[in-house]
């Protein structure tokens, strides 16, 4: 996750994330990216039904009554015991994502259970279900934030939920969670159908005074696996991100103060901290900064996932690979377990990566990007990730090593 507006419209500051230790339990939201300890955010596919039929679903979603006769494989109780583990493991931030999760009648009482804990819960959904009487709900039980997917405009929007109507119900929704006073904002998957509708969603993220938006990269998964060839080639992917900064400045310049976001290919950061060396170099020293405390991709680390079925993931998008079942064994014990070979080595993947990666000089702010592209590719999961856009000429070079707490060079950090 590289923050747009954080670092290229300096919203953010080294300093503002130094004031709270940089601990993930103490950080508000929009600095979690910036944290130390990196806790797993966990995302939590609470069910796998769905009301719609999205051409993109990287999990595969059925029918909202198909499967189980819409039931689920987690009940209340047992999702509660997993919640109890998952805050007192510390982790920060819970993801009620689905399928889609309003079609589980629990999850305000799992939301409600999960802030009580003290834990941060947000959710991911189409917004189509969010009635008035819901985002009421939603907000009685203190969730932070309310993340719905938009795909363009009504026609493109339509056409990739494959329901018609999706568009305005989606629309409704926002506008119901912000007459509750819940914070709102968009998700967009960028792919070659709709990467033109980007200024469509910054126009909607004025028009409807959404304060945030974040912009996915595709990641070859689920129904999403059979887009390989439906993403951006790497000069179609710069240009977007160079047009997604240049949005996010003009509504700066408008007084017009968003959160953006992109997320899923963290080319992103080396490529904009590029773009400031040219433009406000002294900017660029904390935009680098800022980056090295963000570390790139996260998977298996800062984030991971828990299925439907209770099975542990490094990511929600890296279904193929299962570490362990919260039904039988609590996240906690599964997440850090040495044992556990390929977990571990994802902890940090710096050692293993190869092809481009493992020359790269932004490697210590990358992380390696996403390991599950690289295996729907190449078929191994520690060769080079095929959407990094970087040329060979930006990649070589001076190694671009990670500051430590002194403001110093670590060279350990550096090492290849």
């Amino acid at each position: 996750m590289i923050g747009i507006s954080k670092l290229f419209c300096g919203t953010v500051e080294p300093s503002d994330a130094l004031r709270y230790g940089r601990h993930s339990g103490k950080l508000p939201s929009h600095l979690l990216q910036f944290s130390k300890d990196k806790k797993p955010v966990v995302v939590w596919n609470m069910t796998r039904r769905c009301n719609l039929k999205c051409i993109h679903c990287y999990a595969q979603a059925v029918e909202a009554e198909e499967e189980l006769g819409g039931r689920d494989a987690i009940s209340t109780a047992q999702a509660k015991a997993m919640i109890d583990d998952l805050a007192a493991y510390g982790a920060p931030v819970m993801l009620f994502s689905g399928g889609e999760p309003l079609v589980r009648r629990d999850l305000t009482e799992l939301a409600s259970h999960a802030t009580a804990k003290g834990m941060r819960a947000v959710i991911s959904t189409n917004g189509t279900l969010i009635t008035k009487e819901k985002a009421r709900e939603l907000k009685d039980v203190g969730l932070s934030y309310v993340g719905i997917s938009m795909d363009g405009g009504e026609a493109v929007h339509d056409k990739f939920r494959a329901v018609p109507g999706a568009f305005k119900k989606a629309i409704q929704g926002i506008e119901n969670c912000q007459a509750e006073g819940l914070k709102v904002g968009l998700r967009f998957t960028i792919n070659r159908h709709n990467a033109g509708e980007v200024p469509t969603l910054f126009r909607l993220l004025e028009d409807l005074e959404v304060p945030r938006i974040c912009f996915y990269h595709l990641v070859y998964a689920g129904r999403g696996s059979e887009m390989v060839a439906e993403d951006l080639d790497h000069a179609q992917t710069r240009a977007v991100v160079d047009l997604i900064m240049d949005e996010t400045r003009a509504l700066f310049e408008r007084g017009k103060e968003k959160e953006v976001l992109t997320v899923d290919n963290h080319a992103d950061g080396p490529y904009l901290w590029l773009r400031m060396l040219r433009e406000d170099p002294k900017r660029a020293a904390e935009v680098l900064e800022l980056l090295s405390w963000n570390e790139g991709n996260s998977t298996g680390r800062g984030i991971g996932c828990i299925s439907w079925d209770g099975q542990v993931h490094a990511d929600q998008f890296w279904r193929n690979h299962t570490f362990g079942n919260v039904l039988e064994r609590p996240f906690s014990e599964i997440w850090d377990d040495p044992n556990i070979e390929m977990l571990h080595k994802l902890k940090d993947k710096r050692p293993y990566v190869g092809g481009r990666c493992a020359r790269c000089r932004f490697l210590n702010i990358c992380g390696g990007n996403f390991r599950a592209r690289a295996e729907a590719v190449y078929g191994d999961i520690w060769a080079q990730d095929p959407a990094c856009y970087l040329t060979d000429d930006e990649i070589t070079g001076e190694p671009v090593c990670r500051p430590d707490e002194r403001g110093g060079s670590d060279e350990a950090a550096c090492a290849r």
